[in-house]
């Protein structure tokens, strides 16, 4: 099993969609990596050899924001935003969505679940 950036790729599966569980590589990457080593994509990746796994990986080391680096990153990105105040800062720390979505209703995702508050009961029928 390949082991590269810290993650154990999938055996079975081609070297182009297998590279894809690294955080940070997509498809398009994932086929521009293989590019530049000259790997065939089709090729599973129990059956790579040593030295393309030494390639693979002094690309993506050299060329390359993945994994913990690029989390790492993310996150300093957002606690910056959250010590300059901006809008988006402010929002991240309030746990609201960040990009003009509605919430009066809607954005359960961000606020969590909902929370019923005591309200106005409904007139009697006569």
């Amino acid at each position: 099993m390949a082991r590269i950036a810290g993650v154990d790729l999938p055996r079975n599966k081609r070297i182009e969609i297998a590279l894809t569980y690294i955080y940070g590589i997509g498809l398009s990457r994932s086929k521009e990596i293989l590019k530049k080593t000259n790997i065939d994509a089709d090729i599973r990746c129990q059956n790579l050899n040593d030295q393309q796994i030494v390639s693979i990986r002094e690309i993506l080391e050299s060329n390359y924001q993945i994994e913990g680096d690029l989390k790492r990153f993310e996150s300093m990105s957002i606690k910056r935003l959250m010590e300059i105040s901006t809008y988006r800062g402010r929002r991240h720390r309030v746990g609201l969505p960040l990009r003009g979505q509605r919430t009066r209703t809607n954005a359960r995702t961000r606020r969590g679940g909902k929370k019923t508050v005591a309200g106005k009961k409904k007139a009697p029928r006569k």
